[in-house]
């Protein structure tokens, strides 16, 4: 038997490029298994091990306990107890064993070890897999429709790999033939034993700059830089270029001569419309040039909150800008990053009225100023108590008829304002649970922020939805996801 283990581990490591190693812990493992079933068939928790000898072939197999305290003493059949053992001799955590008969390497324990192997095999094609594509990540695969599933397509990349596109990455009304051949994205690689291992898209912004990279040899030589993109998968795309060569256009460039370049990259995405736009590191510019082919007539920033107000004249070009089911806007905004809200030009007047007058009725009553001054505050461009409490003196300067003393005065009176509401919300401030405090990833400053939405326990906070959280500062949509999680295993608990 012994040298039929060798011969095992010789052929298995020579067929499949195994570790020997590996495969005389497989056999062990499977000779383990076999004594249990054939030995211990009533004590499924005995504790054994078997030892091969690599030179030989030759096997010893051992049961063995674990020393542990007296009030962990639950499983007699694997453990011992420290009291009825020597104390001088033996420790918590030893291990006592004692040699058993050694069962033979028979067709039972070959079946197991085969099972083993099998498995070892699969792992260590998997990671062989894995470390040849993780770098790959982000690149484009071009591979044949090997097979359709219930859910997706299976890929013949090549070199024994094979990728998975679901119907999820798939772009709308997309239907593929075996033997067809297509182009995706790699963009995940599942190192898990089980699911699909190499996942491909179609639908991903990178499918996108790669084609670009593909049609546009000004964008792989890099003279032409992608700076943004943003896609409705199968229906349009914005894209935002930037050259490195003042004598090339990058729209032209990316285009092509007649829209050749342009038009081959939207017959690979299903006719989806692409816009190739001109980037620029003025957010205002950028925005317009976004919004094309509408005609902005001006546009208010708000960089620190990344918002844009976009005011037009004209229905017809806001209509433009929002295009068809807002595809325009919502795609420009994801490019941009700003969060852009549209308007008509009276509805923008309309609203600075509005903000206007609260504006003015609140220096009136709170700063108990008359309004003449009150007006004056306005027009200087004050919106807040807290600013005109903290601002530099400086500031009041333009307003005309106040001294040194006047200014003081005004920002004492302003101070006081914003201390005293500091002091009413600290007195009607709620509490959160002592649970929502100390639950897994929540910090103080995000559960007190809860509380004063009445979000006080984990049941409140399990009931919430991730959009409900979007606008907490310092809490992104994953770690809001995560949060609310993590206060519903309260509920599963208790089920």
């Amino acid at each position: 038997m012994s040298r039929e283990i060798l011969t095992v581990v010789e052929t298995v490591s020579n067929e499949k490029g195994l570790n020997p190693e590996d495969i005389f812990e497989a056999i062990e493992e499977a000779l383990v298994v076999s004594t249990k079933k054939r030995v211990y068939t009533e004590q499924p928790e005995v504790a054994v091990r078997v030892e091969i000898d690599r030179e030989t072939g030759d096997y010893d197999t051992y049961r063995y306990w674990t020393v542990v305290a007296d009030e962990d003493h639950e499983m007699p059949a694997c453990q011992l107890a420290i009291s009825d053992l020597d104390e001088n001799e033996w420790s918590i955590g030893d291990i006592k064993e004692e040699q058993i008969e050694s069962i033979e390497f028979g067709r039972i324990a070959a079946t197991q070890a085969k099972q083993v192997i099998i498995q070892k095999i699969r792992e260590a094609e998997r990671a062989l897999t894995a470390d040849a594509f993780e770098p790959r990540i982000g690149e484009m695969m071009y591979g044949e429709v090997k097979k359709q599933t219930r859910d997706g397509y299976i890929i013949d990349l090549g070199d024994n790999a094979e990728g998975y596109l679901s119907r999820d990455q798939m772009l709308p009304r997309e239907q593929l033939r075996v033997k067809s051949r297509i182009n995706a994205i790699l963009y995940h690689v599942n190192r898990d034993n089980r699911g699909a291992q190499l996942l491909l898209s179609r639908t991903s912004p990178d499918m996108l700059v790669a084609l670009m990279n593909k049609e546009v040899p000004e964008i792989n030589e890099q003279i032409i830089e992608i700076r943004d993109v943003a896609r409705q998968p199968g229906v349009r795309a914005k894209i935002s270029v930037k050259t490195n060569d003042h004598r090339i256009d990058p729209v032209g460039a990316c285009i092509g001569m007649r829209g050749t370049r342009i038009q081959a990259v939207q017959s690979e995405l299903d006719g989806e419309r692409i816009d190739v736009i001109v980037w620029s590191d003025d957010p205002a510019q950028y925005i317009i040039s976004a919004l094309e082919p509408a005609d902005v007539n001006s546009i208010i920033l708000d960089e620190d909150a990344k918002t844009a107000d976009i005011i037009f004249t004209a229905n017809d070009q806001l209509a433009r800008a929002i295009g068809a089911q807002g595809q325009n806007v919502r795609l420009a905004s994801e490019l941009t990053g700003y969060k852009l809200n549209m308007m008509l030009e009276e509805e923008y007047l309309e609203r600075q009225q509005n903000e206007t007058k609260a504006y003015l009725e609140l220096f009136y009553n709170r700063l108990e100023v008359d309004e003449d001054l009150a007006q004056a505050l306005v027009d200087v461009g004050f919106t807040s108590i807290e600013e005109v409490a903290y601002v530099p003196a400086e500031t009041f300067y333009d307003i005309e008829g106040l001294d040194d003393d006047a200014i003081e005065m005004i920002q004492e009176r302003a101070k006081e304002v914003v201390i005293a509401d500091e002091l009413v919300k600290q007195q009607n401030m709620k509490e959160p649970s002592k649970e929502l405090l100390t639950m897994d990833g929540m910090t103080t400053d995000w559960a007190y922020k809860l509380a004063q939405r009445d979000i006080i326990t984990l049941d409140d906070l399990a009931e919430q939805a991730v959009f409900d959280l979007e606008d907490i500062e310092g809490l992104d949509d994953k770690t809001a996801g995560e949060l609310i999680m993590k206060a519903r295993e309260s509920w599963f608990n208790e089920e």
